[in-house]
């Protein structure tokens, strides 16, 4: 389970970047959170991570608080960017390997990554390619792959499908199902309005670091999701 609880961050120079955010992210759902850049969205993400501290409130992942248990919250968690960190040089199953590894797991064989690279659509081609000849998209299946070895029961992404082509979204979009159906809880901070209403269980609409708005799927189903958004950005 995913949890903030009166999450919130003032930077030293004054600035709130996250005002007393309250939200709750089941095992099984996907929650996507809406805003644009400066929103509060990579706060909330960096939070999560124990990247900054909280001035107040606190983020849970699994029941460990993030900032008081930050080794106990990370084991639980795998983190998925817009730019996915990989080694150019390292071939996609080397890259697999590694960061795996890290995570704490050294048990697997070639055949497991080569297995978890079949599952998120890489073709078998790329396995033992070098990860700096990839697309965007191919990096963010391996991103994915990575998180799904680890075996972590929350996911947590910053603008995954930005800059993707919508064939490569689309896929992307496929993985999160899948990974919903084994029972991951999944924050995605996205501006993607079209991929927030066709994945999320729930959406919220962040501004100036306040939750302002949030919908279930069966709500939105008789509501635009885009002139709802527009509308919400223009309030001031």
């Amino acid at each position: 389970m995913i949890e903030a609880i009166d999450l919130t961050k003032r930077y030293e120079d004054g600035l709130l970047a996250l005002d007393h955010l309250n939200l709750t992210i089941q095992p099984g759902q996907i929650y996507c959170l809406l805003g644009a850049n400066g929103a509060g969205k990579t706060t909330t993400i960096n939070l999560f991570f124990d990247f900054i501290e909280p001035t107040s409130g606190a983020a849970r992942i699994n029941g460990f608080d993030c900032a008081k248990s930050p080794l106990d919250a990370k084991k639980h968690a795998a983190y998925v960017s817009e730019n996915v960190m990989l080694y150019g040089n390292f071939t996609a199953r080397q890259n697999l390997a590694f960061f795996t590894m890290l995570a704490g797991r050294k048990d697997l064989k070639k055949e497991d990554y080569h297995m978890v690279m079949r599952q998120v659509g890489l073709p078998e081609r790329s396995f033992e390619q070098r990860v700096k000849t990839f697309s965007k998209g191919m990096r963010q299946k391996l991103g994915i792959a990575i998180a799904i070895l680890k075996q972590a029961p929350a996911l947590l992404l910053d603008e995954p499908t930005a800059g993707l082509d919508p064939k490569a979204a689309a896929e992307f979009i496929d993985l999160l199902f899948r990974l919903r159906g084994e029972g991951k809880a999944i924050l995605m901070c996205t501006h993607d309005v079209f991929r927030a209403k066709e994945a999320a269980d729930r959406v919220g609409i962040m501004k100036e670091g306040i939750l302002i708005m949030e919908r279930t799927k069966e709500e939105l189903l008789h509501e635009n999701l885009e002139k709802l958004y527009l509308k919400y950005m223009e309030v001031s």
